[in-house]
């Protein structure tokens, strides 16, 4: 398997230059472009999968419904894109999405730049097995009781699901 280019960004998101993904994490460098990404159903459940044993970062930890790098050369959009495709067998651009957030380390104290996006759909996927164990479908107060009780989640999760409480609270 190919080792992933990853664009580096100054504070302002704009490309200065890049690296291999293991040079960013051994170097512990945050100014890398991430995506995240929540389906969300109709009863404004929350798709939420546990990381498979087998990943290289955070393994057997509760994660967004889809995340990953944002590949040197490609947009966040694009990374949304081959994301929820490689991770969930979704085709993003025949759903209704909407990005929510755009984050950055400094200001908002996340691991990397992201863009967080909200993915509409009563659709429960297919999800990629190497990358996921399990999953389902959470209403928000039980997902906030997850975290509350320290369940092994990605350190940008409660941040993530505060954002999104935050938007579907709008939405009503």
């Amino acid at each position: 398997m190919l080792e992933e280019l990853l664009d580096l960004v100054d504070e302002n998101d704009i490309v200065i230059g890049n690296k291999f993904r293991s040079e960013v994490y051994a170097q512990k460098l945050s100014n890398f472009r991430v995506i995240n990404a929540f389906l969300i159903n109709d009863q404004n459940k929350v798709w939420i999968p546990k990381r498979s044993s087998n990943k290289r970062l955070l393994p057997l930890c509760l994660s967004s419904s889809a995340g990953g790098h944002v590949a040197a050369g490609e947009s966040y959009e694009q990374a949304l894109i081959r994301e929820t495709k490689e991770e969930l067998n979704l085709d993003v651009t025949q759903l209704n999405y909407k990005l929510i957030a755009k984050l950055n380390p400094k200001e908002h104290a996340v691991s990397a730049h992201m863009q967080v996006y909200l993915i509409k759909t009563n659709q429960t996927p297919s999800y990629n097995q190497e990358d996921f164990i399990s999953a389902d479908w959470y209403d928000l107060e039980k997902l906030n009781d997850l975290i509350k009780n320290d369940e092994y989640i990605k350190s940008d999760l409660p941040k993530l699901i505060s954002i999104l409480i935050n938007q579907l609270a709008l939405v009503k």
